[in-house]
């Protein structure tokens, strides 16, 4: 098989990111972009841009008759998971592969549930600092993707065609062949820098000087490296270390997501990051108290909007 069309479902940073990307090197029939037509209308108003650069996409209804994408990509956020799983029935097919940007550890999970389990390569999105305030995206360093197979050590046909295409649109990726301990170490980084940054209304200059942002951060991590031992995932501090210099790369004016939803006083994923920490905790009886007052500290922020 080969990878011919390409369906995304969710215009923020990563769609119009990794989109962007992609439309610079496929036709545009081949890309499409799958919104409701409140949204392409205003899409098509305002426009998209990435870096100063109008973006010419090619955006598609839901209720549009379309042939299955070979490769479906979800980089919505994760409340609008289940909206987004309805809307791109029309393409998916018997050899769609289906990769999900999201954030957390259960959007595959929960994607597999409707178009089954063997269409997914697991996926992780890192090392990217794009920015989005309105239509416009500005970054400095684009990030990878990184997936496989669920099964540790296994490199399946569907993987292999994933990586010919973006070796093809020299998009940057790592075939991973653990990609269980790397959703809980993006998992772990997440829960640490998004709701560190978010709190101190700063940006990822804050979390990589030393000070109390920093020492928030990593132990908000330890706590995520603690329950991932209960859940048979073990994260060591070499995981640590690795997602730290992950973090220290990123340009440091930019910011996550959740603190750019802070600055726009839209609602965040706390309830993804914290909250499951939090629950997981109660679950295996480990103490959470550092991702507890990040929640509570987050949810007073929301409550003042």
């Amino acid at each position: 098989m080969e990878i011919k069309t390409v369906s995304i479902i969710g215009l923020g940073a990563l769609g119009i990111l990794f989109g962007h990307h992609l439309s610079k090197i496929m036709p545009k029939e081949n890309l499409r972009f799958i919104a409701d037509r409140d949204r392409i209308n205003k899409y098509e108003k305002e426009h998209v841009y990435c870096n100063g650069e109008k973006c010419d996409f090619n955006f598609v209804s839901p209720e549009e008759k379309s042939e299955p994408a070979d490769l479906l990509i979800f980089t919505v956020k994760y409340d609008g998971l289940k909206d987004a799983i309805g809307a791109v029935k029309n393409h998916v097919g018997d050899q769609t592969i289906i990769l999900s940007a999201l954030n957390g550890i259960t959007s595959e999970t929960i994607i597999g549930e409707t178009y089954g389990m063997e269409k997914l390569l697991y996926c992780v999105a890192q090392g990217m600092d794009a920015v989005k305030v309105g239509n416009r995206l500005t970054y400095e360093n684009m990030g990878m993707l990184c997936f496989g197979d669920r099964e540790p050590g296994k490199v399946s046909e569907r993987a292999k065609t994933v990586a010919n295409f973006f070796d093809k649109t020299e998009f940057p990726y790592v075939l991973d062949l653990d990609m269980v301990k790397r959703l809980w170490g993006k998992f772990m980084t997440n829960v640490g820098v998004n709701q560190t940054v978010a709190v101190y209304k700063s940006n990822y200059g804050e979390i990589q000087k030393q000070g109390r942002a920093r020492e928030m951060m990593i132990a908000a991590m330890r706590e995520v490296m603690a329950l991932s031992e209960k859940e048979g995932i073990v994260i060591t501090e070499e995981d640590l270390n690795y997602w730290l210099s992950v973090l220290s790369k990123l340009s440091p004016e930019g910011k996550p997501s959740m603190a750019q939803d802070v600055d726009a006083q839209r609602f965040s994923e706390v309830d993804l990051f914290a909250g499951t920490v939090i629950a997981l905790g109660q679950k295996h009886g480990v103490p959470t108290p550092v991702n507890q007052e990040l929640y509570d500290r987050i949810k007073m922020i929301e409550s003042q909007y």
